[in-house]
């Protein structure tokens, strides 16, 4: 009884996990034909409305299939033969009308007669245990039109019982997995899984980057051990992560069913399949089952200098702050991704000065092989002449999308060679380091020129004793934030000089928590402490800030508290500033720091009663559920009401992941004598000294100088025109995707996502020594266009969904110090503009003979601007610094 149970278990079990009356794959019976209707359609739209609201095409057909050879040993070892005829092509879109690009438009006319006469030239399937062993096609047909054939062919490829297996089809060598019941298998297709050769590159930045989903699921009605329904329905959709306007989805289905059978041809006699092919037509060929490349040709297509000389007048400096320049500078790129380097070099010839460096910008851009050895022949290192377009192609280097080792190998080369300017040898080096991250990020990390730059930069730290070149390597570090790097950074950081030590605990204070170990956060306890030697207040609360950003321990926390009370006044504020900071905005230290607040020995009045202007203070510029923008500003004065330094930075989640879109630094110092005051102590012999730093988009830029000792500072004074000072300028190509998918009905989908920017960072120091009073500037105008689109191409039809977002937006911070009496009065106002926000989409439909569809929606408001809070006391000042004049008070001489 037992035993019958057993059995009967056994017999459900396969039952249930195969087809009923078979085990492998389909199987066709001899002497008959097949007679099917086939359709293979595509839906492009933003994934939100309904399919017949998107755009796209349908191609549907008779099909006939019949079998020409079973192998005489084998039921399951079978050549078939599949063939297209009665082709139609229409829209998804029903209600399109009078306005369908195939409306009065016969087959021979979409495809073309030789086109149209390939699709419907039979095909060979070479199936085993119902897997595609070969597939035969006459080799001189169309890529595309071939690639129609592989994806109908696909469609027979399958099993009758439940499973995992590695299959080889059009989409590539991919995972499936089937679930087979007694009529009916579901085929589900990994499409992450799938290997094959396809062009395309995304930004490892999770914040600029995209993401995408993929699934592909094929449902068989299995009858008599053959199809009589089957319907597949593949999916592609993307969004960019941090503005979820851009988005856009594919939906590609497959059908095809069973209509009748009747007689067929008899079997061809022969032992092996290749040999039955050679004698039904000597022309078949075993090609790949999986799809090929194809490019559609462009016709009508302006040539690049064309396209250049159509554009130009945009993108002259004082049209930059407009969308359009951004606009026309991402679609020169993607133009110059298609050139020849003597196109490019014959474009860059013959501009003149004015527009160069933005065409510099758009080549540097492109990062292909022949735009990079066009603009290396373009620019000479060796002459100062064209600093501004050397510094321009390196900070578009610095700022590549995708950098590749050929581009490092290029600067490691010209970095040993000479030049004209000094400021470019450090870009140069600056840059490399941040090539090493990007190529490190993207698993580039054991790469030879790779390695070479990291050697270059270690050695340079180890060897050099010279000022400037350990600064032009501190910032390389800064960039490239490697690991072995860090007991360097400590050296420098412990033992150097203010500024060099200030710089390398800046460069600590950019690598991720798990960098910063217990060794680490000692050398930082000890510069803040000042245990071994005196360090400038800007080196001591740096180290402070990177100990209590980093998993601060108690008595970390504890010890820094305690010394509040202790400092010099300013810094001693500031300090307090940080601390509140920290417990307001809820920053992971804040629970370490209540915890040691609850002792009276470190919380108590004295303590946290200091005064000063210094301050510290985080807030959201905008915040979402999935994401969120934050600013933070800190201030930091000398005891004497001199600005010592002023820190401005923007950054951006997504989730957990984040990127540093921007830092400003103004740093000053040893001007107490401009008003007469006494200097810090240990600050006492400091040369008089101002400058700028800049990080944009996680790339820390060369630092630009104001003016560097007394003489240089005075001649400045007496001959300033109060313009800033800019940091960095350009068009910048920040966000760039590109993927080529390969449908399973044979279609090639394009998904592409740029965003640029026009971008000017400026500041500016200013003194009256009359008013005793002085300001600083920081000045960010950013214009911004993101464009995301996808395509369905056929060669005879395209299919395309674009979408657009635009902006022009601009952010100022100032800071303005009255020290005509003490405590000295200071004021900080951070204001956005009111920016107008621009949305649109376009879907279109287009047959290669010209003829088109097209769809455009655009929608725009503005944003209004806003004054960004700062904290109260702040506030209080800004009444007293700003307070309305008494009505009847003249400023003039009578």
């Amino acid at each position: 009884m037992i035993l019958l149970a057993v059995l009967f278990l056994c017999f459900i079990s396969s039952y249930s996990a195969s087809v009923k009356g078979h085990t492998t794959g389909l199987s066709l019976n001899n002497d008959r034909l097949y007679k099917l209707m086939y359709s293979a359609e595509v839906f492009l739209d933003r994934g939100k409305g309904k399919l017949q609201d998107s755009v796209g095409y349908r191609l549907s057909s008779s099909v006939d299939v019949v079998l020409l050879w079973r192998n005489p040993h084998g039921d399951d070892d079978q050549l078939i033969q599949i063939k297209i005829k009665d082709v139609h092509v229409e829209s998804v879109n029903q209600h399109r009308g009078e306005k369908s690009i195939f409306k009065g438009k016969n087959p021979t006319e979409i495809f073309g007669k030789k086109n149209l006469e390939a699709l419907q030239r039979p095909v060979l399937l070479h199936l085993v245990h119902g897997k595609i062993k070969e597939f035969y096609s006459y080799q001189n047909e169309p890529v595309a039109i071939q690639n129609l054939k592989r994806g109908l062919a696909s469609l027979f490829q399958t099993q009758l019982s439940s499973g995992t297996a590695d299959e080889v089809d059009i989409s590539g060598d991919c995972k499936v997995t089937y679930q087979a019941h007694q009529d009916k298998v579901i085929k589900t297709k990994a499409l992450d899984s799938c290997k094959i050769a396809r062009s395309g590159f995304t930004i490892p930045n999770q914040v600029l980057g995209v993401s995408s989903k993929a699934s592909f699921t094929t449902t068989y009605k299995i009858e008599d051990s053959f199809v009589v329904a089957v319907l597949a329905e593949e999916t592609h959709s993307f969004g960019l992560n941090f503005l979820q306007t851009i988005s856009g989805k594919i939906v590609s289905k497959q059908k095809l069913e069973l209509k009748t059978t009747e007689a067929g041809p008899r079997l061809v006699s022969g032992k092996q399949a290749a040999a039955v092919v050679k004698a039904v037509d000597s022309k078949y060929m075993a090609l790949p089952i999986v799809g090929q490349i194809f490019q559609s040709e462009c016709r009508r297509c302006p040539s690049l200098l064309e396209h250049w000389h159509s554009i130009r007048m945009h993108l002259q400096p004082d049209n930059l702050s407009e969308a359009e320049a951004v606009r026309n500078f991402l679609a020169f790129i993607q133009h110059l991704r298609t050139a020849k380097k003597e196109e490019i070099l014959q474009v860059l010839k013959t501009e003149n000065k004015e527009v160069l460096p933005q065409l510099v910008d758009a080549v540097t851009s492109a990062q292909t092989p022949d735009s990079l050895e066009a603009i290396l022949d373009f620019l000479d290192f060796k002459s100062d002449k064209s600093v501004i377009l050397q510094e321009r192609f390196l900070y578009a280097c610095g700022f590549a999308s995708h950098p590749n080792e050929e581009l490092l190998r290029a600067l490691i080369s010209k970095f040993k060679g000479s030049f004209g300017s000094n400021d470019v040898r450090e870009t140069v080096m600056i840059v490399i380091g941040a090539l090493v991250r990007k190529l490190c990020q993207n698993e580039g990390c054991k790469l030879k020129a790779v390695v070479e730059a990291k050697k270059l930069i270690l050695r340079g730290l180890e060897k050099t004793e010279n000022k400037k070149d350990i600064t032009m390597y501190l910032l390389a570090l800064k960039n490239a934030l490697l690991p072995e790097g860090i007991p360097l950074l400590l050296k420098y950081a412990e033992a150097g000089e203010g500024p060099i030590s200030h710089l390398a605990v800046t460069a600590l204070q950019r690598y991720e928590v798990p960098f910063i170990t217990d060794e680490v956060k000692k050398t930082l306890n000890r510069i803040y402490h000042q245990n071994r030697k005196i360090h400038e207040k800007t080196v001591r609360t740096t180290a402070a800030a990177v100990i209590l950003n980093n998993n601060p321990s108690y008595m970390e926390v504890k010890n820094i508290l305690l010394s509040i009370g202790e400092l010099p006044k300013e810094m001693n504020k500031y300090m307090l500033a940080l601390v509140q900071d920290i417990l307001r905005f809820e920053m992971p230290a804040s629970k370490m720091v209540r915890r040691v607040l609850k002792e009276m020995v470190a919380h108590n009045y004295d303590r946290f009663s200091g005064t000063g202007s210094s301050s510290a203070y985080t807030g959201y510029i905008q915040r979402k559920p999935h994401s969120a923008s934050t600013y933070s500003l800190d201030i930091l004065y000398s005891g004497s009401g001199i600005l010592r330094r002023s820190n401005l930075n923007i950054f951006q989640y997504i989730g957990k992941a984040g990127l540093h879109g921007s830092q400003v630094v103004i740093e000053a110092q040893g001007l107490e004598a401009l008003i007469a005051a006494t200097p810090d102590e240990g600050e006492e012999n400091l040369n008089s000294y101002a400058g700028m730093s800049a990080i944009l988009f996680d790339v820390q830029l060369r630092p630009v100088t104001f003016f560097n000792g007394y003489s240089d500072l005075m001649s400045k004074m007496l001959s300033a025109s109060g313009d800033p000072v800019s940091v960095v300028k350009g068009l910048v190509l920040l966000i760039d995707h590109s993927q080529e998918l390969q449908l399973q009905s044979g279609l090639k989908a394009n998904i592409e996502v740029q965003g640029g920017l026009a971008i000017d960072i400026s500041g500016a120091m200013e003194f009256s020594l009359w008013y005793r009073e002085s300001k600083t500037r920081v000045k960010n105008r950013v214009t911004m266009v993101v464009n995301g689109g996808i395509t369905v191409d056929s060669s005879f039809v395209k299919a395309g969904l674009e979408t657009s977002t635009e902006t022009e937006a601009g952010l100022e911070f100032v800071s303005t110090v009255q020290f005509s009496q003490y405590p000295f009065l200071v004021c900080m106002q951070m204001d956005k503009d009111a920016a107008p926000f621009r949305q649109s989409e376009t879907k279109y439909e287009r047959l290669s003979t010209g003829r088109g569809y097209i769809s455009r929606r655009r929608k725009e408001h503005l944003v209004a601007g806003c004054e960004f809070p700062l904290h109260q006391e702040n506030s209080e000042m800004c009444r007293v610094v700003f307070a309305p004049q008494p009505e009847g008070t003249s400023n003039g001489w009578f």
